[in-house]
Order: structure tokens, then sequence, then C-alpha cells
């Protein structure tokens, strides 16, 4: 049964490889529909693989249950799956993440203009940023409780030094001749700022952005772990542990997946539309 199964899963594998070699080297290659097919065909041809070695091999669904028992799982509890999608994406992380992103910002305009919270923010920046959330979770969640405030507290710090480090940067990216063309024209500091230094620094601060996208999510479903009402997504993943419900526990991973997929997605395609003229945007 061993070899069967393991048999099968390489045809399938190799059906998948050829399917997908054909569409990446054909005459359509350029085209959207196959740049969306290839990954589409890709991931269908890891789930049938998943799902057939699960089930040939007969192993325990305590141990890794098939994707359709997930499917159904998702299915059936989409209800929980929303309350949770709620309370840790929109009210933890989504609420953390714009709180860090402004104290940020504010913060990277302040050492801008200092010399001295250049230089003393950066290397802190680059400390705290170290920080395990393992070791900072616990303490927001005991000053500030067990409820979604706590963890828009822990996503704020995770993804603030993140965005300043990269923000501070940005802003130090223009020239001394670029600054000096200014001048004519009788620009300050602010009009410098917003016509020049902000625009150049666009392509740093989205790479900030987009990398707090994936620590926000972290950020919020780790620190449920250490507290948590009886919603949420790390709750429901530590409890379902617990309970040996181990579809439950990949019907939120799936979840959190799709969201962080979809979160990335947005701040990559707004990026494209703010700094279109970077090289890095060109086709």
């Amino acid at each position: 049964m061993t070899g069967t199964a393991i048999i099968s899963a390489l045809a399938i594998w190799a059906a998948g490889w050829f399917v997908n070699a054909r569409l990446a080297n054909g005459a359509m290659a350029q085209s959207r529909v196959v740049k969306l097919a290839v990954p589409a065909i890709f991931g269908l041809t890891l789930l049938i693989m998943w799902e057939l070695l699960v089930r040939m091999l007969e192993i325990s669904p305590v141990i890794l249950p098939p994707p359709t028992m997930i499917a159904e799982r998702f299915a059936n509890e989409l209800p929980t799956l929303w309350a949770d999608f709620e309370q840790t994406i929109i009210k933890g992380a989504m609420t953390g993440y714009i709180i860090g992103m402004l104290a940020a910002f504010a913060v990277a305009i302040l050492a801008d203009r200092s010399e001295f919270l250049t230089r003393g923010m950066l290397p802190v920046g680059s400390f705290m940023a170290a920080l395990p959330i393992v070791g900072t979770a616990p303490i927001f969640v005991r000053w500030l409780g067990s409820d979604w405030q706590s963890k828009a507290a822990v996503v704020a710090v995770m993804v603030f030094f993140p965005i300043l480090v990269n923000t501070v940067a940005g802003l130090r990216d223009t020239t001394a001749m670029q600054r000096d063309l200014m001048r004519p024209y009788g620009a300050g500091y602010w009009p410098t700022l917003f016509k020049l230094r902000l625009p150049a620094a666009m392509p740093f601060i989205f790479n900030g952005l987009k990398i707090a996208t994936t620590l926000a999510l972290i950020g919020a479903i780790v620190a449920e772990f250490f507290g948590s009402p009886t919603v949420g997504m790390g709750f429901r993943i530590s409890t379902s542990v617990g309970q040996l419900a181990l579809d439950m526990v990949w019907a939120e991973i799936v979840v959190a997946a799709l969201a962080g997929s979809a979160f990335y997605g947005l701040m990559a395609w707004i990026e494209g539309r703010v700094t279109f003229w970077h090289p890095s945007q060109r086709r």
C-alpha cells in the first residue's frame, strides 16, 4: 500500500509538472490567464497529493487531516471563523497596524529634523525589532487585559520599528544636489519634505509597510496564546490543538493565509499606483 501510494503521488506530480511546463513554455506563456493558471495548477497538484497520501497511508486525522476534511470543517464553521477573523484581524491586527504606522511616520519626521534622534532611534529600532514576541506579548496582556486592545498594542510595537527604520532611510535617500535645486524656489523644510523627499522615500516606506503586514498578523495571533476571551484565531488554534481537532486548526490557518495574502497584495497594489515611476515597478 505504501509503495502504491508513493507511485500514485509521483504520477500526479509528474502530470502537474508536465501541464505547467507546457503552459509556461507555450505561445500564451505571457498571458494573464496562463500566469494565474500555473500557480493554481501547482497548488491543486499539492492538494491532490496530500489527499491521496493521507487516505492511502491511513494517516490519523489527529496527525494530519486530509484537505477534504479541512474544507468540510471550514464550511461548517464559517460563523465561528468569521468571529475569530473579526476579533484577531480586524480589531487586533488592523487597529495595531494603523496605530504603529502613524506613530512611526510621526517619529520618523521628528528624527529627520534632529540628528540626535536619528542616531539614537535607529539602533534602538533595530534592537526592538529583534525582540521575540513571546517575550513582549505577555507583558501587554498583563497591562491591558486579555481582550483585543492588548493584541493591538503588541502589533503596534511590532510594526512600529520596521516602518520607522525604512521611513528614516527613505527620507535620507535624496541627494544634496536634489535638495539644492529646491532652494531657488524658496522651498523650506515642509515644501521640500512633501514635494521631494516623501515621494522619493515611498519605495522605502512601502517596503516597511509590506514587511509590517506579515508581522501584524503574526503578532495578533501569537499574542492570543497568552490570554484571550473565548474568541480569536490564536485562542481557537490553541484550544483546538488541546481537543485534537486538527481540522479546525488547519481551517484557521487557511483563514490566516488568505487574510495575510490579501493584506500584502493590497499594499503591493497601492505601492504600484504610488511608485509607478520607480524602476522596480517597470515591466
